[in-house]
């Protein structure tokens, strides 16, 4: 199958609420150009070098989203385009999001990485973290709204929502236990709200898993060889 007729058949089959991410990693720019004419608006990449010499080659109509992990000191050279960082996984992390958003005048939007699976290997925050930047970026917030002691710290970040990776099994149980345990930490935080924090957004799911994901009430999967075929 080509990657127009993998691409219209995985979106035909997904709620109207669920976006797709197609993860275009270790891809060419020609393969992306095929998703981008079947409707595709949004591509996720892993590495920021790389997205960055896609976003100079293709349309400007494209929502950039970096799905990988993130070290600081690369934040600079995608801050002037990308539309979602998945991976945001310390207060320094959004820190230095905020400080190069500042730069190029602009909001970047972020989910905070839960760590939910049962691997050394995986990136995320516990539960005591989050609270941490939540409560830290609702202080920020509270200071705007009274103009007390408010030093502009987290205006050019907005925390859209969570994102999880579950552990690299075949234990389908394991899995969607990993994935509910994601839907209620979201619902238990998804009434905090300030200028900066909103929860809208659970990026949950890949091309093994994201129905399951899915069906745990996932709002955004990121599925990369179901539409391009296996990486080299």
């Amino acid at each position: 199958m080509s990657i127009q007729k993998n691409l219209l058949s995985i979106k035909a089959a997904l709620p109207a609420n669920v976006s797709l991410v197609a993860v275009s990693k270790t891809k060419p720019v020609a393969d992306l150009l095929q998703a981008y004419d079947a409707g595709q608006r949004i591509f996720g990449e892993n590495k920021i070098q790389e997205m960055t010499d896609k976003w100079q080659q293709m349309p400007k109509d494209i929502e950039w989203h970096m799905i990988g992990h993130v070290q600081t000191n690369k934040v600079k050279f995608m801050a002037e385009y990308v539309s979602l960082i998945h991976g945001v996984d310390s207060l320094k992390l959004l820190e230095e999001i905020n400080k190069q958003a500042q730069k190029h005048n602009r909001i970047i939007d972020c989910l905070l990485q839960v760590y939910i699976a049962e691997e050394e290997s995986k990136f995320g925050l516990n539960e005591e973290e989050l609270i941490e930047i939540f409560h830290y970026v609702q202080s920020q917030g509270e200071a705007e709204q009274s103009n007390a002691n408010y030093k502009n710290e987290m205006k050019n970040i907005k925390i859209v929502g969570l994102m999880g990776m579950a552990t690299f099994t075949e234990n389908q149980n394991q899995i969607k236990k990993e994935f509910q345990n994601l839907k209620t930490i979201f619902d238990t935080f998804k009434q905090l709200e300030t200028f900066n924090l909103k929860l809208e957004t659970i990026s949950m799911g890949m091309s093994g898993d994201y129905q399951l994901a899915i069906d745990c009430g996932s709002t955004m999967v990121r599925i990369g060889s179901s539409i391009f075929g296996g990486r080299s």
